[in-house]
């Protein structure tokens, strides 16, 4: 960041200093992500009887939103710059820029994997790419202004910039506020659930059926299964936690059995 940020001012580089400024935001989303880890760590108490899983997805949403403040910056900046373009020292730039690029390269490979499960490292990822794509835009334009003397490009790439991260990001922010809204989770469709349930031995029906996550990686539900009389209800339960625990990777699950009269047919909470 001190790099960047210094030789942005010394070369009068737009897309440098765009890229220092997200380096920036880097530092803070590494430090949250890693903070909200540690405190996913902790156990539950009887005020928080969740844990702290949440606090990661508030750390992503944070991450997703700190990002889009930078692309406001950055297009506030090359707003300004495209009337009247100044004269950029392009190789000096362009020093800079390959450093930062190998950088975020190693930062990105010591996240890589993670990310698909877990919304905090994808936040804390989706930052490191981005700043990779800011210092090989930075690279392009050093070298368009080098060989042209085209000034303009420095605020067009950083423009460019800016609606990457700006298209990288919306997803972040999109699932983080799914989770926090509790809505039912990607890949997870409440009618097959459904189906999948009501094919365990002894159930015949499922009603107030509700799944969330606690955070990426952990689903909770509940839901009320109507059983036939006389049936064995452990067996009943067992093969119902058993079936959503292998198909969906549901672990947290809250099942209330109604009992089902086979003369009337009525229900009847067990």
């Amino acid at each position: 960041f001190f790099a960047e940020l210094i030789a942005g001012f010394l070369t009068n580089s737009l897309a440098l200093l765009s890229d220092a400024g997200h380096m920036l935001s880097d530092i803070g989303a590494l430090s949250l992500s890693l903070f909200a880890f540690r405190m996913a760590q902790r156990p539950a108490t009887l005020q928080s009887t969740y844990g702290y899983h949440r606090i990661e997805i508030l750390a992503a949403l944070f991450n997703g939103l700190m990002l889009w403040l930078i692309v406001g910056i950055i297009f506030a900046a090359a707003y300004g710059r495209f009337f009247h373009p100044p004269v950029v020292d392009s190789q000096g730039m362009m020093i800079v820029a390959v450093v930062g690029l190998l950088v975020n390269l190693v930062a990105a490979a010591i996240l890589h994997g993670g990310h698909r499960h877990n919304l905090n490292l994808r936040g804390a990822f989706l930052h490191v790419i981005s700043d990779a794509v800011g210092s090989v835009g930075a690279i392009i334009a050093g070298l368009v202004m080098m060989t042209t003397g085209w000034y303009l490009a420095d605020p067009l790439i950083s423009f460019f910039i800016g609606v990457l991260i700006l298209f990288s990001s919306w997803s972040l922010v999109r699932d983080s506020l799914s989770v926090l809204m509790q809505t039912v989770p990607k890949g997870i469709r409440l009618e097959e659930v459904r189906e999948t349930i009501e094919a365990v031995d002894g159930v015949t029906a499922v009603h107030d059926l509700h799944i969330w996550a606690v955070t990426s990686d952990i689903f909770t539900l509940s839901a009320h299964a109507v059983v036939i009389q006389g049936g064995d209800f452990h067996e009943v339960l067992n093969g119902i936690e058993d079936t959503l625990k292998e198909r969906y990777n549901i672990e947290h699950v809250t099942i209330q059995l109604e009992i089902e009269s086979r003369e009337d047919k009525e229900f009847k909470a067990f």
